[in-house]
């Protein structure tokens, strides 16, 4: 097979943002109201409506989903010399979180079948200082959750969710978010809905979340204006990204659809492929393939990075898989976690935008099969 000409498409990013709401008639009403900085209604609308979303009673609206983590954590108790339980396939955000509140983080390898955090290795990592386990949705697919809140409830351990790839998606039934102790989410500008830059914390404890609101917004004391009882943080949403965030999320369940969509045309076109893995799904999971992923298989002796050049070539962007965490200068280990470095080494993440259409898809599976076999 001939790989398909570069003048067949135009060029395809990986991620690429959907507008197709409200978005720029709640933004101008923000203008129009100058109700522009980090308060102001839509703040307050979007917090209620994510919320009711993932199925909590909480949601605390943030500036990134970075800061998210680091005021979670800060607000489930982590301090200097705990260590947190997380993956070492992650994106370096979940670790840096943990090391922001002077705290370890501690790694774990992944498990085939799904590519996240595997629970059997979880129990072999806890010591004396272990405060919690950050299980990461990656790339949209559920953690198998119920082992693993098992050993959380054993060992008296909190479980906070990185949900940053994976809004929507489900764990036997039920949306991740609601699962552990508190959950996180991004709305960076490739996320599965955005609002630019911006995260959102979820929870039904509430002493859990005024705490958290707190951190988030300098540590003023909520019934006492300019009195600051704690330290805390400027890591406040405005009422902009919020507009763009509430408009989004009422078009999720298209925007969820459309990414399913996008599996279901690659499962269509890839099935044959024998040189590929194709992203999992479970049975007990429903994937919101924040990212359609393929991993090649070892023996094919193939070049992942020049698979991803070729694309590039034929004006398809993609992306390498993260770096497994202990691989990188801050957080290096000697230690091996051989499912991580295998998937790492070997994945491509291809394009995944809700405005993706069937052709686009074709189109670049006949280039990654032309150039794979």
């Amino acid at each position: 097979m001939s790989t398909p000409s570069v003048t067949q498409v135009r060029w395809i990013p990986v991620a690429e943002p959907a507008l197709v709401g409200n978005e720029k008639a709640y933004v101008n009403d923000c203008l129009d109201s100058s109700w522009i900085s980090s308060n102001g209604k839509y703040i307050e609308r979007f917090e209620k409506s994510f919320a009711e979303f993932c199925g909590v009673n909480h949601a605390i609206a943030c500036a990134n989903g970075t800061v998210a983590l680091h005021a979670a954590l800060l607000g489930l108790g982590v301090q200097p010399g705990d260590e947190v339980i997380v993956p070492t396939l992650t994106y370096i955000a979940t670790a840096n979180a943990v090391t922001y509140c002077g705290a370890k983080p501690v790694f774990a390898d992944s498990e085939l079948n799904t590519w996240n955090i595997d629970p059997a290795l979880i129990e072999s990592k806890i010591t004396e200082r272990t405060k919690g386990i950050i299980p990461v949705h990656l790339y949209g697919h559920p953690v198998n959750m119920e082992p693993l809140l098992d050993i959380a409830r054993r060992h008296n351990l909190f479980v906070l969710e990185d949900a940053a790839e994976a809004h929507g998606a489900t764990y036997k039934g039920e949306k991740v978010g609601a699962l552990g102790h508190a959950a996180v989410f991004s709305f960076y500008g490739n996320k599965v809905i955005t609002t630019g830059e911006g995260g959102m914390i979820v929870t039904d404890d509430a002493a859990l979340a005024a705490r958290m609101r707190q951190i988030k917004g300098q540590g003023m004391d909520p019934q006492r204006r300019y009195w600051f009882p704690m330290i805390g943080y400027n890591y406040r949403m405005t009422n902009i990204e919020a507009a763009i965030g509430l408009a989004q999320l009422e078009q999720v369940d298209w925007h969820i659809e459309r990414r399913r969509e996008n599996a279901r045309w690659y499962r269509e076109f890839l099935r044959d492929c024998r040189a590929l893995i194709l992203m999992p799904e479970l049975p007990w999971a429903a994937s919101v393939f924040w990212l359609f992923s393929v991993v090649l298989k070892t023996e094919t002796g193939i070049s992942r990075d020049d698979v991803m050049t070729r694309l590039c070539d034929h004006g398809i962007e993609t992306r390498p898989f993260f770096y497994p965490l202990h691989t990188l200068p801050v957080y290096a280990e000697q230690a091996q976690y051989p499912v991580a470095e295998m998937l790492a080494a070997h994945g491509i993440n291809l394009p995944s935008s809700a405005k993706l259409a069937r052709a686009d898809v074709e189109y670049i599976c006949d280039c990654l099969k032309a150039i794979v076999t």
